[in-house]
């Protein structure tokens, strides 16, 4: 064990932790089955996920504002950070499932997050700010209090205006998606900056929000995907009341001068390759009539190393949202969260100096050839770093489909750790506890009851020779996470039954199942390790 933890230590001392959210969003004419579909990757350092009950409250109670909610303050599930200040309390709450970013009540809500660049007038932390309300803290409100993505926009909006947006991720703004039973909305919230004070009376933020057309699809790739904006449809558009006249009063907005209001060239800086990456590889792989997009297909392992000749597009070209090439699929969205670029400019895999000569002296790739290479190994290498979709702390898929019963409509496909090595296991809506080893998880010390750390002892261990662990990875999990997808059916459809019995007895039904697929993947990924340790470690490295 000493020499498994040695080997663990040192690569995790390579690696370097980036969140890259990448939320995807379907409406439910745009789904395979009907279901809305909402996702999130990358979130935060808590990824243990637990379901917090509702509860009563006496009237004139108060509800506090924490700063720290991201972060695992403490192996103290309910130590949520330090207290910025308090809001009347409503008089009943809703069950949710708590995390990082929280992302699903026992009504069926859904909140996805990506954090979005702003102007550097507009940035701003705890120490230079009086605004109190996070993100992270409006979800859980809205969650809490909401049961429709109308109702959590104009609750997270109002909050975010009364209170003022506090970033706390790279001092930068934020966008939600949120769903229902019936609809979906992109939610963008931006910084008024530093000068602003609660007894201004003026909004402590700016904020836009814009539905989703049922048949289209969008991407949130941690930039601002919101264009023109048109208040006369409350049904489609709605907005802070400084929207526009904040922009005009800041002088980066002229109304006399002809030119649209358009929200995200007003709001956010030129844009970055992280995000016009993905939202290129999201246009092209799920098909829009509109446009045409740089090509960026690799046709040998140099044209990754030429961005001299690359293509730089506006953001313009991708619209809001669009119609897919076909209907989407949750194991579609996986996918898509799972993505490398392979075959693509911006492949880390295809870089020249991963390969060697074999036996017969032709050049491949080398064994260890991996697409998250470690800074220290890109600096070796001399390997450009790209953003993969995939690399997390924790994530998930959430379905939302309006058929059947709340506690059986909300279907939770949860991860941990990098979702490339990762299983997703299904988490119902009417689930009432969460395995012990999905809660448990201490950064800084090792334990074998976590699955986050088992699951990041597996990914960590593949650095020995990812090219052949990679296949003993999909061979183990991919038969497994098949199987709790085609156990779903016969699971929705028996807890809809019980439910008409008696609503806790599905509630009960479904935390059991939920359970054991949790278990069953921490085991699976307890059994890969010791493939990992046979194959690739001591005397197996040649």
């Amino acid at each position: 064990m000493r020499y498994i933890l040695t080997i663990f230590t040192f690569f995790s001392l390579l690696l370097t932790i980036v969140y890259p959210c990448t939320d995807i969003i379907v409406g439910k004419k745009a789904s395979a089955d009907g279901s809305i579909i909402v996702s999130h990757t990358g979130c935060g350092p808590d990824c243990r996920v637990r379901f917090i009950p509702g509860k009563t409250y006496s009237e004139g109670e108060k509800a506090p504002v924490y700063f720290g909610l991201i972060e695992i303050n403490s192996d103290n599930l309910e130590d949520y950070g330090e207290i910025l200040g308090y809001i009347p309390q409503v008089k009943e709450t809703y069950g949710y499932f708590h995390s990082a970013y929280s992302q699903m009540n026992e009504h069926q809500l859904a909140i996805g997050e990506s954090t979005i660049s702003q102007r550097k007038e507009l940035q701003g932390n705890r120490e230079s700010l009086k605004q109190i309300m996070s993100i992270e803290q409006t979800q859980i409100f809205a969650l809490q209090r909401c049961k429709t993505a109308r109702e959590a926009v104009e609750l997270i909006g109002g909050l975010m205006s009364t209170y003022g947006f506090l970033p706390t991720c790279a001092d930068d703004g934020e966008s939600l998606c949120i769903a229902d039973k019936n609809e979906v909305w992109i939610f963008e919230v931006f910084s008024v900056g530093a000068d602003w004070d609660p007894s201004s009376g003026k909004d402590g933020a700016v904020w836009a929000a814009q539905r989703v057309p049922d048949d289209h699809i969008a991407v949130i790739p941690n930039w601002s995907n919101i264009k023109q904006i048109d208040i006369s449809q409350p049904d489609w558009y709605r907005t802070s009341e400084n929207y526009m006249q904040f922009a005009i009063d800041k002088g980066w907005y002229n109304p006399d001068s002809g030119m649209p209001f358009v929200w995200q060239n007003i709001y956010a800086p030129i844009p970055r390759e992280w995000a016009t990456g993905r939202f290129w590889l999201f246009y092209k792989t799920f098909g829009t009539p509109e446009g045409e997009y740089p090509e960026r297909e690799l046709d040998n392992p140099f044209d990754g190393m030429d961005p001299y000749h690359q293509y730089v597009e506006p953001l313009s070209i991708y619209p809001f949202s669009f119609k897919p090439s076909k209907k989407i699929s949750v194991q579609d969205v996986i996918a898509f969260q799972r993505q490398t670029f392979e075959g693509t400019i911006y492949d880390m895999t295809s870089d020249p100096d991963w390969y060697v000569p074999n036996k017969d002296g032709v050049m491949e790739k080398s064994p260890l050839t991996t697409p998250f290479p470690t800074k220290p190994m890109r600096q070796l290498l001399d390997i450009n770093y790209r953003r993969n979709v995939s690399r997390g702390g924790y994530g998930m898929v959430i379905q939302v489909r309006d058929w059947l019963p709340d506690p059986v409509g909300g279907l939770y496909w949860f991860y941990l750790d990098n979702q490339y090595v990762s299983s997703y296991v299904p988490i119902y809506a009417g689930v009432q506890n969460i395995s012990k080893a999905y809660r448990t998880y201490n950064p800084d010390k090792y334990d074998e009851n976590s699955a986050r750390w088992q699951i990041d002892m597996a990914d960590n261990l593949m650095y020995l020779r990812w090219q052949d662990a990679n296949k003993d990875l999909q061979e183990m999990r991919n038969p497994m996470e098949k199987g709790f997808f085609d156990a779903i059916p016969e699971i929705d459809k028996k807890a809809a039954e019980l439910f008409k019995e008696d609503p806790q007895k599905a509630k009960d039904f479904l935390t059991e199942f939920t359970n054991a697929k949790m278990d069953e993947s921490v085991e699976m990924f307890r059994e890969l390790i010791k493939v990992l340790i046979t194959k690739y470690t001591n005397n197996n490295q040649g």
